[in-house]
């Protein structure tokens, strides 16, 4: 184990309606290697046993927090996560996923020792039936990686870097793309506690995680990524981010992805992955209409595409040249990701 002394990390989870997993979740993260830590589960209102899951677990361990609060979403539970933080460090965890044993003992020492705002490892995806093998993998904890690779300027990576095929071939010329590689998710990561100062997600949309990740990446000096898998995330098809929404939803994606582009703008970024996002859900936007047949709706459409509008008229022509065919790529990607996990058991 990598000692990291007096070195305390809040560990903010969200809590709704996850009985049948939770408990695995939370056993992963009291499990971790460097144990100072305090995990902060907040209930957002669940109908299921999962409230009595979260005060069963602060009975046993004192490293557990637990707030009990009405149902307001995810974004106002992790800022009530956010405000009760006491760590110098913090790191998000959804409540159905699992750690690796070992997690945030090289994360934060990947972090301390490069003097990084955030550390960051690889993950993978896995389906409810391999539950009881991944449980096991990730209490026997991950070997030591074999690299740290540290860079500057995330907000470019972020947008620049999305595109798992260009990430292979990154690699395989020895560019260190895929350490590179940032999306939008909190998870799998280990943040200093002041990178959030003044930050919190946006309560009531949806795509909160989007709407603050410029922000995070535009205030990052340095970024340092570790090359071993350090988190598992749960695939099921009931998700939200596998089921289809409403016009509302995929308006909010527009209206985040068009405040990232505002940001890229003022720091000079082409901003790909949020075009990419923005196109995407403006097209979502207008068929889930067509469904709905909603007036209201269709006024915020309008809206949406005269701010759309507005924004491509601020890219240059090698700009958007550059975001059209990262698009591309990435929309191929896609369907072939849909595909895999609409199959994964």
């Amino acid at each position: 184990m990598i000692h990291e002394p007096n070195a305390l990390v809040s560990v903010i989870i969200p809590v709704y309606m996850a009985e049948d997993y939770l408990p695995a979740c939370l056993d992963s993260v009291l499990a971790q290697s460097n144990g100072n830590l305090e995990a902060i589960l907040i209930d957002d209102g669940s109908k299921d046993s999962s409230p009595a899951i979260c005060d069963e677990y602060a009975a046993r361990d004192p490293r557990v927090r637990v707030v009990h609060q009405p149902n307001g979403g995810i974004a106002r539970a992790q800022n009530t996560g956010l405000d009760l933080a006491r760590g110098e460090y913090i790191a998000f965890v959804d409540n159905d996923d699992i750690l690796d044993r070992r997690n945030l003992e090289l994360l934060l020492h990947a972090l301390r020792s490069t003097d990084a705002d955030m550390s960051k490892a690889r993950w993978q995806q896995f389906g409810p039936s391999r539950m009881d093998q991944i449980r096991q993998s990730a209490g026997a904890g991950a070997p030591d990686p074999t690299s740290v690779t540290v860079f500057c300027n995330p907000l470019a990576a972020y947008q620049n870097v999305f595109c798992r095929s260009l990430r292979i071939l990154g690699d395989l010329v020895g560019r260190h793309e895929e350490a590179r590689y940032l999306n939008e998710a909190n998870w799998c990561r280990l943040y200093r506690a002041r990178v959030w100062e003044g930050i919190r997600f946006p309560e009531g949309r949806f795509a909160q995680d989007t709407a603050v990740a410029g922000q995070l990446y535009s205030r990052m000096d340095r970024v340092a990524d570790i090359d071993v898998n350090l988190y598992n995330w749960l695939q099921r098809p009931d998700s939200v981010t596998h089921r289809r929404q409403n016009a509302g939803f995929y308006s909010d994606h527009v209206q985040a992805a068009l405040e990232n582009m505002a940001i890229c703008r003022r720091a000079g970024v082409t901003p790909a992955r949020s075009y990419y996002t923005l196109m995407g859900n403006l097209r979502y936007e207008q068929w889930a209409i067509a469904e709905s047949g909603d007036q209201v709706a269709v006024e915020r459409l309008n809206q949406d595409r005269e701010r759309t509008a507005e924004a491509l008229r601020g890219l240059s022509p090698a700009q958007r040249l550059r975001c059209q065919l990262l698009r591309g790529i990435r929309t191929l990607e896609k369907a072939v990701y849909d595909k895999r996990v609409k199959n994964m058991a």
